[in-house]
């Protein structure tokens, strides 16, 4: 007999506590089902199952197995995708998330270079605040990027570190003052993302490696950091980005970087997947692509001023 089959048979059975409802659920007999049953028994060497006329139990045994069970179709699975990799070239979809500015600027071109390499391979990108849940989105990948992934459940592979910078218009600063040392942002409106500084918490490093924290306050927060940038271009108050976010408007003069002596804490940007060990091939390529061509990123252009 097959013994993924009869695990199957046996997982319906200790579900239900019932061989008649099994055999109904799986569309076959009572007596193929009790037979299989017997078969992975003798297998094991072992009782899973305590059974009389009126019901049915799980011994210690079965109770293992149960817990266990789902594991092995997945790792015959892995097994056979494990073998054809080494012949065949990865075919198939890659659905990834995203948040907005990192996808459609840094990401997008990455994926585009995945596709000229693996043209098999088809990718759908959806650009979010990075929260979305894997399982009930459907997706195989999320990017998030955060000072520090805080869900130590996940499964996380670290692909790149980027700079972050405080910005702000000329206008604005000419109007309320320029701040010299990260303290006296206290009195100033400071744009807050409510995923990457959530407690309004923002950390700073001066040139002798001394950390400087500061509670932070302001009149806006948001967990996108296009509506932070859009409010800070309009005046309105200091907002942090991602160097790669703001880059183009330090350098036409539209911003200004605020406390350019310190060093912002900077934004480490992983890879979610849904489980290490059962990780499809085409996406353990691609964080393995991600990995590689984040690698050597130059975020801050030397010729930017402040």
């Amino acid at each position: 007999m097959n013994t993924v089959e009869c695990i199957e048979v046996f997982v319906e059975v200790a579900k239900g506590l019932s061989f008649t409802k099994a055999a109904e659920r799986l569309g076959t007999s009572r007596s193929v089902v009790t037979k299989k049953i017997a078969w992975l028994e003798k297998t094991f060497e072992t009782q899973l199952l305590q059974r009389n006329t009126k019901r049915v139990s799980l011994t210690e045994s079965g109770e293992i197995l149960l817990r266990n069970a789902d594991s092995v179709p997945r790792a015959i699975s892995e097994l056979k995708d494990l073998v054809r990799s080494s012949v065949q070239r990865p075919t198939g979809r890659i659905r990834v998330g995203s948040p907005p500015s990192f996808g459609a600027v840094h990401l997008a071109p990455a994926i585009q270079a995945f596709l000229e390499t693996y043209p098999e391979v088809q990718v759908t990108l959806q650009l979010d605040d990075g929260r979305s849940d894997l399982i009930a989105e459907n997706m195989d990948l999320s990017v998030r990027i955060a000072p520090r992934l805080r869900d130590t459940s996940q499964i996380a592979y670290k692909i790149a570190v980027v700079p972050q910078v405080l910005v702000a218009t000329k206008e604005y600063l000419e109007r309320l003052g320029r701040p010299i040392h990260p303290v006296d942002l206290k009195r100033h409106n400071c744009l807050l993302h409510s995923l990457k500084a959530p407690t309004g918490s923002w950390h700073f490093t001066d040139d002798k490696g001394e950390l400087h924290t500061v509670q932070t306050s302001g009149s806006f927060n948001s967990n996108l950091g296009e509506s932070l940038l859009h409010l800070a271009q309009r005046h309105y108050g200091i907002s942090m980005h991602p160097r790669y976010m703001v880059e183009g408007l330090i350098a036409d003069g539209r911003l200004k970087v605020v406390l350019p002596d310190y060093k912002c804490q900077g934004l480490e940007i992983y890879a979610i997947v849904q489980s290490k060990r059962y990780l499809p091939y085409k996406v353990r390529l691609f964080v393995d692509h991600l990995r590689t061509h984040f690698q050597d990123t130059n975020w801050v252009s030397p010729s930017v001023g402040t």
